[in-house]
């Protein structure tokens, strides 16, 4: 664990975090993808046969060679592939099934075979010449941070040199696809798939893509059970949401300069997500999460209009700074039992999955709180005025929880007592009685269903 000071966990207290703060965060996350690379690679050399075949090991070390070479040509270039967000789950998957904590078959093999795509992804960034034959995943043959091509069931070839990459899937005719001077690869050829660039939310920082085409967006562990699944997005789509995207810089402002920050230096890709069956209403109808291993994404829906895109990422990137932090130091001793009520959830919920959830909302709730006091239009400053009650009373209902914890480790006690302290500082600014009101009903009526259903495990 590494040592953070208090003026850093202070400062994340309060749902804030300034470039250096974040940066810490970012950099650890990133050392910590190099040791997980690292460690797959000694896993397949150490692995068994039956399980990474010579074949096989052969080749990983043939692409990480070619990972190696590209990273002597343009550094930068290549650690945008290796710190792609997606590239984490890829990651523990393939080290999961080495080493046996998960079981062997197909899946191994198109986890084994990804390196390749990674790879030849970081070759084509770095601008020089290779030449691979990718594995597809379903329908597609991906390409991490690029593109992916639609192909059959068969291999595909792939060969770049001077700017230009030729395709050819198996039993079909070749396509071509060319690098523009911004870095994004086209081609005339529909079966080419490339990944939306979204602008950075601040000049000069990273573009953020619009990632529906790596196999390890929205797939894998836990995800569909939890309604989270992956949406392919058309030309129509993708022109939706580079149009609400454009309108979330001014609606983060609004939250505070500390909110741009966080989008420009955490947020490293978007996956889109399908909305879940039976949501409706504007607003509502919207799924969102993060994924601890894929540090820097978001997942979500298209939410309904720029401003609820703006408070998701408000929300989800307050898990993220949250997990960053939890990787340096511990911020409790507690179980993973699920016990706690938590107004946002039908479900008991652990003490650190009601550890983040507190932390989110009472980011929202600073959020919405802001963005009422600037709001001109009522109907706005109304629809405001209700998000921020609503988030919170929900804080409220259950923050006594972690603060009486004893389980808290020192820096977790200074991160939760700054945020008792931002929860007071919201006083200063009350919602109208009449939304407040409502809130507060709403969270009642919350934890008396909670209780119905959940009765016996209740605490």
């Amino acid at each position: 664990m590494t040592a953070v000071p208090d003026s850093v966990l202070r400062e994340l207290g309060r749902t804030e975090g300034g470039p250096a703060t974040l940066a810490l965060l970012a950099r650890a996350q990133d050392t910590r993808r190099l040791v997980l690379l690292r460690a797959v690679l000694d896993a397949a050399a150490a692995a068994p046969a039956h399980v990474c075949p010579p074949p096989l090991l052969d080749r990983l070390r043939e692409d990480w060679a070619l990972l190696e070479a590209a990273e002597r040509t343009d550094r930068p270039a290549v650690r945008t592939v290796l710190f792609h967000p997606l590239a984490g789950p890829w990651a523990q998957r393939l080290l999961a099934g080495l080493i046996g904590t998960r079981p062997a078959g197909p899946g191994l093999l198109d986890d084994l075979a990804h390196l390749t795509a990674l790879a030849a992804a970081a070759a084509i960034r770095a601008g020089m010449p290779c030449a691979v034959r990718l594995r597809p995943h379903g329908p597609l043959a991906s390409l991490p941070t690029l593109g992916a091509v639609r192909s059959g069931p068969g291999p595909v070839e792939l060969s770049h040199a001077d700017g230009e990459l030729t395709l050819r899937p198996a039993g079909a005719p070749a396509l071509t696809v060319r690098t523009q001077p911004d870095g994004a690869l086209t081609s005339a050829d529909p079966r080419w798939l490339p990944v939306l660039m979204l602008p950075g939310a601040l000049p000069g920082s990273r573009p953020v893509p619009l990632d529906d085409v790596d196999p390890y967006g929205a797939g894998g562990d836990g995800l569909p059970s939890h309604g989270l699944s992956a949406a392919p997005v058309d030309d129509q789509e993708r022109k939706a949401w580079a149009e609400s995207w454009t309108g979330v810089e001014p609606l983060l402002r609004i939250g505070g300069d500390h909110r741009l920050t966080e989008a420009a230096v955490l947020l490293r890709c978007v996956v889109p997500l399908d909305t879940p069956p039976g949501s409706g209403g504007e607003g509502s109808a919207h799924c969102s999460g993060t994924r601890r291993e894929a540090f820097g994404a978001v997942l979500s829906s298209r939410p309904a209009t720029p401003l609820y895109f703006a408070a998701t990422l408000v929300h989800e990137l307050q898990h993220t700074k949250l997990s960053g932090l939890a990787d340096l130091v511990p911020l409790h001793r507690e179980d993973a039992t699920p016990r706690h009520f938590a107004p946002w959830r039908p479900d008991p919920r652990p003490f650190d999955g009601l550890l983040h959830g507190t932390y989110s909302h009472l980011a929202l709730a600073d959020y919405w709180q802001r963005y009422a006091l600037h709001a001109r239009r009522v109907v706005h400053r109304d629809l405001a005025w209700a998000e921020h009650a609503r988030c919170r009373e929900q804080v409220g209902a259950v923050l006594p929880v972690l603060a009486g914890s004893a389980a808290l480790s020192r820096e977790g006690r200074v991160l939760v007592n700054e945020m008792i302290s931002l929860y007071h500082r919201l006083d200063d600014s009350p919602p109208p009685p009449g939304h407040l009101a409502r809130a507060q009903a709403y969270v009642s009526t919350a934890k008396v269903i909670w209780q119905q259903r959940n009765g016996s495990r209740r605490q």
